[in-house]
């Protein structure tokens, strides 16, 4: 261990000690999602997945999120109206997460204790009258050991689990492996075009660390796509079609995979750092590369084109609209006990 990853496990086990020294637990049952590595595993896609599939078996779900890089102190409800100014409050995966579950609050607070029971208040008047359970969805909440938690959901991504192994700043860890011993369901994300036996060799490492917790295997598929005004098209539309793409996400070379998967031709893409807030001249400079590249359609990711909301946006511009797979006996898993 380096210099550097050592002052990042100095501070990581500090916080972590007095987090869990200081635990606060909410009069409500409390599902966490999460992961263990920086970029993109699909906690979004399955966090909405399974916010979705409370409502299916008659919980009241309420996702609580940090809203990374979000402005907007203290709890407040995430708002979806369509302007920039929400994205920079909010930040960028609890707008998508409202614009996506419109029936469901999701609520933004650097802590997460208070941001429930700022919800409760809030649905105080309520609260006797819902003929469902209030649950907790706790956005990225591996690391957010402030909270107490009823079941912790870990995801890998199949496609990168672990990189070089290394903590942050030198790896992509957020905690040691050994870690993944607080899991009590792990699952493993886009998988659909991973070799079985690669898999097999993750989850048998997988199990090393924690023989109890049920591994399940799950795919991020596309599953059509969105004009900023809301017009849809499927994904078949895209077949032979040139395609010029970008985006500012954690994991582009997933997302280039993905728009390979739907068939249409990818003639170029250009990639922005994670959480990038647009500006005029980058649209621009996107036109002027797609119109190089002959693209028939300007591609992007859900998240990105909240980035852009205020931006005088192409008509030709799309974004991909990506769909958590997972099997009934996950979500089984999930709810057993809640």
């Amino acid at each position: 261990m380096g210099i550097f990853e050592f002052l990042y496990y100095l501070g990581y086990s500090t916080k972590k000690y007095y987090s869990f020294r200081n635990q606060k637990k909410l009069p409500h049952k409390v599902i966490s999602i999460g992961n263990i590595t920086t970029g993109g595993t699909g906690k979004t896609p399955a966090t909405i997945a399974l916010a979705e599939e409370a409502k299916r078996r008659g919980f009241s779900p309420v996702i609580l999120t940090r809203g990374y890089k979000g402005t907007a102190k203290g709890p407040c409800f995430v708002s979806n109206q369509q302007s920039a100014i929400s994205n920079q409050q909010f930040g960028d995966e609890p707008v998508l997460m409202a614009e996506r579950l419109k029936d469901v609050p999701v609520v933004k607070c650097v802590d997460r204790y208070k941001g429930g029971m700022f919800a409760i208040q809030n649905f105080n008047s309520q609260l006797s009258s819902l003929n469902s359970q209030l649950l907790f969805l706790l956005d990225d909440g591996f690391q957010h050991w402030r909270l107490c938690r009823d079941k912790d959901v870990l995801l890998i991504d199949a496609e990168s689990p672990f990189d070089n192994r290394r903590l942050l700043p030198v790896g992509p860890l957020r905690e040691p492996l050994k870690e993944i011993e607080r899991a009590d369901i792990i699952v493993l994300t886009k998988t659909y075009n991973i070799r079985q036996e690669i898999i097999n060799s993750l989850i048998g490492e997988l199990k090393q660390y924690n023989p109890e917790a049920p591994v399940f295997l799950s795919g991020h598929r596309p599953s059509g796509f969105i004009k900023p005004s809301g017009e849809t098209m499927p994904v078949e539309s895209a077949k032979d079609k040139n395609l010029y793409a970008f985006c500012g996400i954690g994991n582009p070379e997933s997302f280039k995979k993905t728009i390979l998967s739907t068939g249409g031709l990818l003639k170029g893409l250009k990639v922005y750092r994670d959480h990038y807030r647009y500006k005029p001249h980058d649209i621009e400079d996107i036109l002027n590369e797609a119109q190089k590249n002959n693209a028939n359609w300007i591609v992007t990711t859900e998240k990105d084109i909240m980035r852009l909301k205020g931006l005088n946006m192409p008509e030709n511009l799309f974004a991909l609209t990506i769909e958590f797979t997972i099997g009934e006996k996950f979500y089984d898993e999930v709810f057993k006990g809640i």
